[in-house]
């Protein structure tokens, strides 16, 4: 039995589709992007602390402020105190306890 090729390929376009969308539905949660201002940037260490309302809630905060090791595409401006800066952080926790938690930080002063 053969199916005329309109029908072959409407069917691959929806599993197409399905496959997507379980993908959307089922797949890890894309980050949220956070505003802060930037409360010190030590360009040699590239060691970038932030602070807000929004920081408080994530991972290695304290006192609504994080501090993490800035990565960034060459072409980004460096970050000044008092800056808006937008960004994604993430924490790798240490073998040892809190004091060798590794915080970085990836986003760019925004405007």
């Amino acid at each position: 039995m053969n199916l005329p090729t309109p029908v072959v390929l409407a069917g691959a376009g929806l599993c197409l589709l399905g496959g997507y969308l379980v993908g959307v539905v089922a797949g890890p949660p894309a980050p949220d992007r956070t505003t802060a201002v930037v409360t010190s940037y030590e360009g040699p260490t590239r060691k970038l602390c932030l602070e807000g309302e929004a920081v408080s809630e994530l991972d290695g905060a304290k006192d609504d402020v994080i501090c993490g090791v800035w990565r960034r595409t060459d072409d980004a401006a460096q970050p000044a105190k008092g800056d808006k800066f937008r960004f994604v952080s993430t924490m790798n926790k240490g073998q040892s306890g809190s004091d060798d938690d590794v915080i970085t930080i990836f986003g760019e002063v925004s405007d």
